[in-house]
């Protein structure tokens, strides 16, 4: 089995070749380079101490490594959707955008169709077992027992003709590390061709492997924020495209202005830090795009910026259900719309368009546009999909 490695440095994919060579077999390492290498324009993304800790794996396993050059691809498909997302007033993912496009993406078609798997080192499993009706559910057969799905199997009809999926993606034990949130735009053929080595541990299990390994990424910190920015401040690059353009800051409940903002494009829902305003916290509730209008409200968790509804569009199925098309149909699900461990229950309503409502089963506060809700099985073993979070 041909296996090719995408390792970036971190301790995590580093592990899962470890693991993949103490299986037995020889993966070929391939580190993508996507950061911007424009100095001037203030694009850059220290590569040096990454390709050294790829050389060291290499050198210690006796494999081989290359480096693919992504950087053109990330830009025209990453950078310019967190861009255009930004300038529209939404709150985009390019970490989910990165997976499904460049790491599972771009990458496949210049390197890792030539190999039967990829291999990451995702917090994720897979689970495999084919689509099946019991007692009344769909679910998915799975080799550790029967998983449903949440669909009520007398409320809505499969399509015989359709492709059965066989593969889907599955959660990880560790709630607080799992990884499917960032991986719910893959498609089923993504999956496919993809390993999740690291899968089924929990972090410190991973840093103890990596310490008793000797590998050189053992004791080196988890990378944060987006690659592509190197040191530049997220704000800072912003304003580099969409400028500075003041605008009031205004209390929701009181139509009070206590202050202004540089920009609608600098502010999300949820947000309390960078607001700069006395007697909070403070936090943005709502955002007001043709008036260039930021409104806050004021404590600790406000009820303002809670609600117990999501409205969906251009909903993703990870592994395509095969249910008859145009069919309006209810499922029991658990969904997240943040990297956060917690998973909240739900009930997601399809209408034939295929635009979705989600409506919780309690309260939940910094709902923004753009961003991705991700939607689960009942019992949360797997991660079916997401779509895109769009206002009311």
């Amino acid at each position: 089995m041909q296996i090719a490695a995408l390792l970036s440095g971190g301790v995590d994919s580093s592990v899962a070749v470890h693991l993949l060579c103490e299986q037995g077999y020889k993966p070929d390492l391939w580190y993508i380079k996507i950061g911007m290498d424009d100095v001037e324009q203030g694009y850059s993304c220290p590569q040096e101490e990454d390709l050294e800790i790829v050389q060291a794996m290499a050198h210690k396993y006796g494999l081989k490594y290359e480096v693919v050059d992504l950087q053109q691809e990330y830009w025209d498909q990453v950078v310019q959707y967190t861009i255009d997302k930004v300038r529209r007033g939404f709150t985009p993912n390019p970490d989910v955008m990165c997976n499904r496009l460049i790491k599972f993406g771009a990458f496949h078609q210049k390197v890792g169709h030539l190999y039967d798997y990829s291999a990451t080192g995702h917090y994720a499993t897979i689970v495999e077992g084919p689509w099946v009706e019991q007692e009344g559910q769909y679910g998915v057969a799975s080799t550790e027992g029967f998983i449903p799905l949440g669909i009520d199997s007398r409320q809505v009809q499969a399509d015989a003709q359709a492709a059965v999926p066989s593969r889907w993606l599955g959660t990880t034990p560790d709630p607080v590390k799992d990884q499917t949130d960032f991986l719910a735009q893959i498609t089923g053929l993504q999956l496919e061709h993809s390993l999740f080595p690291i899968g089924r541990m929990d972090k410190g299990e991973v840093r103890r492997i990596a310490e008793e390994a000797k590998l050189p990424s053992a004791r080196r910190k988890d990378s944060q924020g987006i690659c592509f920015l190197g040191k530049i401040n997220y704000n800072d690059f912003i304003e580099r495209f969409l400028g500075v353009k003041e605008g009031p800051i205004v209390q929701l409940e009181t139509g009070k202005v206590l202050g202004k903002h540089r920009g609608y494009w600098f502010h999300t829902i949820g947000q309390r830090k960078g607001l700069y305003l006395s007697g909070g916290p403070w936090f943005v509730v709502k955002k007001d795009i043709e008036q260039n209008i930021i409104y806050v409200s004021n404590g600790y968790d406000p009820e303002a910026q809670k609600q117990d509804w999501v409205n969906l569009d251009d909903v993703h199925w990870i592994a395509p259900l095969p249910l008859l098309p145009g069919q309006e149909w209810q499922m029991q699900c658990k969904f997240k719309i943040r990297h956060v461990a917690e998973l909240n229950d739900g009930v997601l309503s399809v209408r034939a368009n295929g635009s979705c409502h989600l409506q919780s089963t309690k309260l939940i506060n910094g709902v923004a546009p753009g961003q991705f809700c991700c939607i689960y099985s009942p019992d949360g073993r797997i991660c079916l999909g997401s779509g895109e979070i769009v206002q009311g």
